[in-house]
């Protein structure tokens, strides 16, 4: 039932490799390419884009040749040609019968392929033994690299099908062979110097970007001399250049100086994470001609090796980009996003509100005419579809995913909402809303997440005593459903079945639900207030009925604790996130995930549908933002900037903007049509953990642990902008230093941080955190 998908949907097909770009003889893309070509086994192209040259190591061709015997064996002519055009081989070159001009050297491994290699894995096997002959270890270009794992560069994990062995995780020991290139110790402190040096003296404009190399150049060159035992030469090299990377990368660096023999490599999960998924760079032809020429004209192997083997270089036509440029959009684990991530139509409108019949309130009228107020003409009824007759064209249709038909209760609920809209308060910069701050007392810091009804009848706390605790902020008690037997004697024909059926010895404020096993990291309310979600330490998502205040269903799937989970505004699916890097889509009648999101390096710490339910956000410790198609489960935005885990997301009601909050104290404003960072609000001190636009889109709130709730003018933030067609197809931004300008309040409490916001359907701010004396 569950379909896994990779990160950025990037599976390669056969028939892919006939469209792959050449390569400019450095392992990297030109301007509008789509994929790199590369001989490095992490790499997202197929293997037979590998092309040894013809003049090259008599190794090195008789594996060419044995690859191409197996693609014509397997009638596959159109890749047999392009890989013979692409490697300069001459057509007499390749004899059908299994026989070529080289193939003596090498024990004829290749020649006899054609025997019996009827299936991959024997074609392997003799490939490797012909490449280990040569090797001890594998080295860059050899086809047991690339062959027994095919890497997507995106998810840092095998792309689904390509990979021979069958194997789901990445080998450690082939992620770590690459490092097995032998160069002189000594001289790796020389190369790396001498790059800097370079760097440092060429022009100001490209200087900032060629700088990008050095922190992946770094880590490369230092894990590759713990890996070659060369301990002392490592730590050395460690402790002279560390100093020199920005600053964002303090925490990766803790990490990479804990890894001092090779033992310590092999597991590490940050290791295996840099190594598999390709370190992005955007980078202007210009400046990248710059470092080319400089390395080859030193042949600094040692280097290019580096850069070929596992970096991806992004270059587009231009201007270069500025030191402020580029910081706004580096910090995250792997680098920037490549262009092509966020090139995917996403349907951001929002879906067309059923027409539902508004009555004439009575009740409204009446207390009209007691004020003595004339009497205003009200229409029979109103539908709420009216201000939308037409579809926006950039909604998705309203059967692009299955969503659940509207009960009866849904629609007394919608007629309710319009009704309190009615009496909206319209918000802006002179008129700010009134902030209600629920703080829980004697919760000695065991509150870790917060929720609140769409109605703002209701508020759960999910504690670390594993328990999720439910009140009511209204006088109406909490009540539980009659037992079965009580319910038989109700008259089920009365007008007040609804309230007959709750047991009135049940009433009080607060309920407790027991059922996890560990600290409840999320929890969520269902739109229609009948449900409620937590997810904990426990690994488990739990569905509690808040008619009998019981579990009915735990959701078993993620291994690790699940630090977060989020319904669908249209009920029916929700969302969960955590320690195992996989964001899981579920329905609350299957016990299996539906899709199962994979791309990020680190932790999902925080998750969240947009508002037509047909995308949803994840943010991580990778400090990056993914927004997936619930549809399909493909990756359609990867948005990079901030400099720490990200806690925080929340999209604009309109569904065009997302805004992000992480450890780095700032909001980060992202167009999502375009896939660009539009805004960057600074201000707050420490993490961010709550962030929520009022119901009209005006303002945006944001809730932090430096114990401070900040209002920022959303509508000033977002009509200033002007994405002409060159910012919109190369990324680049011009980011404002406004923040001042945007921030209308700062509201301090007094020793509370804050970790949940929510307007009410009048735009009455609630705020929500546990007193820490």
């Amino acid at each position: 039932m569950a379909a896994v998908q990779s990160g950025m949907g990037e599976g390669v097909e056969e028939k892919d490799i006939k469209t792959e770009p050449a390569s400019d003889g450095f392992g990297n893309n030109n301007a509008n390419d789509g994929r790199l070509v590369s001989t490095s086994p992490g790499s997202n192209a197929p293997a037979a884009s590998n092309k040894p040259v013809a003049g090259g190591p008599p190794e090195d061709q008789q594996t060419l040749l044995a690859v191409l015997q197996f693609l014509r064996k397997n009638k596959l002519t159109e890749s047999v040609e392009i890989l013979r055009r692409e490697a300069g081989l001459p057509e007499d070159d390749l004899d059908p019968n299994g026989a070529d001009s080289s193939g003596a050297g090498t024990g004829g491994a290749a020649g006899s392929v054609d025997s019996d290699a009827g299936d991959a894995s024997s074609l392997l096997t003799r490939v490797t033994v012909s490449s280990s002959a040569a090797a001890q270890a594998p080295t860059k270009g050899t086809i047991q690299s690339d062959c027994c794992q095919v890497y997507d560069g995106a998810s840092g994990g095998p792309v689904p099908g390509n990979s021979a062995a069958g194997e789901d995780q990445p080998d450690v020991s082939v992620v770590l062979s690459a490092y097995s290139q032998q160069g002189d110790p000594a001289l790796y402190e020389v190369y790396y110097s001498s790059l800097k040096r370079f760097i440092e003296t060429v022009l100001d404009c490209h200087r900032a970007e060629l700088s990008q190399v050095f922190y992946p150049l770094f880590v490369h060159m230092y894990l590759e001399l713990v890996y070659n035992n060369h301990e002392n030469e490592a730590k050395a090299f460690f402790e002279k250049f560390s100093g020199d990377q920005e600053c964002y990368y303090e925490d990766d660096l803790r990490v990479l100086s804990s890894l001092t023999k090779k033992e310590h490599m092999r597991g590490n999960e940050t290791l295996l994470d840099f190594r598999t998924s390709k370190f992005v760079l955007r980078i202007s032809r210009d400046s990248y001609q710059l470092l080319k020429r400089h390395l080859q004209e030193r042949q600094n192997n040692q280097i290019w090796n580096i850069i070929q083997e596992h970096l991806y270089i992004d270059i587009f036509d231009g201007m270069p980009r500025s030191k402020s440029q580029i910081d706004a959009m580096s910090g995250s684990l792997a680098g920037e996003a490549k262009r092509e991530a966020n090139k995917a139509k996403v349907y951001y409108g929002l879906l067309k509100e059923p027409e539902i019949e508004l009555p004439l309130d009575d009740e409204d009228e009446e207390a009209e005419n007691e004020e003595g107020k004339p009497k205003k003409k009200k229409p029979k009824k109103d539908s709420m579809g009216s201000k939308s007759k037409k579809q926006d064209p950039n909604a998705p249709s309203q059967s692009r995913i299955p969503l659940p038909e509207l009960k009866d209760s849904d629609k007394l609920d919608k007629i309710m909402y319009m009704k309190e809209a009615t009496k909206r308060i319209r918000l802006g910069p002179d008129n700010l809303p009134s902030i209600c701050f629920y703080s829980f007392l004697n919760a000695y810091q065991g509150l870790t997440a917060v929720d609140f009804t769409d109605d703002s009848s209701l508020i759960a706390g999910g504690f670390a005593d594993s328990t999720v605790r439910v009140w009511s902020v209204t006088p109406k008690k909490l009540r539980k459903v009659k037992s079965a037997a009580d319910l038989n004697l109700i008259d089920k024909e009365s007008d007040d079945v609804l309230e007959r059926i709750m047991d009135e010895k049940t009433a009080s404020e607060s309920k407790i639900l027991y059922g996890h096993s560990g600290p409840v990291y999320g929890i969520s309310f269902s739109p229609d207030r009948n449900y409620l979600l937590s997810s904990s330490e426990d690994g488990t998502v739990r569905l509690w009925s808040l008619q009998t205040f019981t579990c009915l269903v735990g959701y078993k799937g993620h291994n690790y604790p699940v630090w977060d989970t989020h319904f669908s505004p249209h009920g029916y699916y929700f969302v969960s996130g955590g320690h195992d890097r996989v964001a899981r889509l579920w329905a609350t009648d299957h016990y299996q995930p539906l899709r199962m999101f994979s791309g990020h390096l680190a932790d999902i710490t925080c998750t969240r549908f947009h508002p037509n339910s047909n995308y949803l956000a994840t943010g991580s410790s990778d400090r990056t933002i993914r927004l997936w198609d619930v549809l399909n489960g493909n990756c359609v935005r990867i948005f990079t900037g901030h400099k720490g885990p990200i806690h925080a997301l929340a999209f604009s009601p309109n569904g065009k903007f997302l805004a992000s909050g992480a450890t780095d104290g700032r909001v980060l404003l992202w167009d999502i049509g375009h896939g660009l960072m539009v805004g960057e609000l600074k201000g707050h001190t420490d993490t961010i953990y709550s962030l929520r636009f009022s119901r009209d889109g005006e303002i945006l709130a944001s809730g932090s642990m430096d114990n401070t709730v900040r209002l920022w003018d959303a509508m000033k933030a977002f009509d200033d902008l002007e994405t002409d067609d060159f910012t919109a197809a190369t990324g680049h931004i011009h980011l404002q230093d406004n923040s001042q300008e945007l921030l209308l309040g700062t509201y301090l409490t007094k020793s509370t941080p804050v970790i949940h916001l929510h307007f009410t359907r009048r735009n009455l701010l609630l705020a929500a955190g546990a007193y820490n004396p």
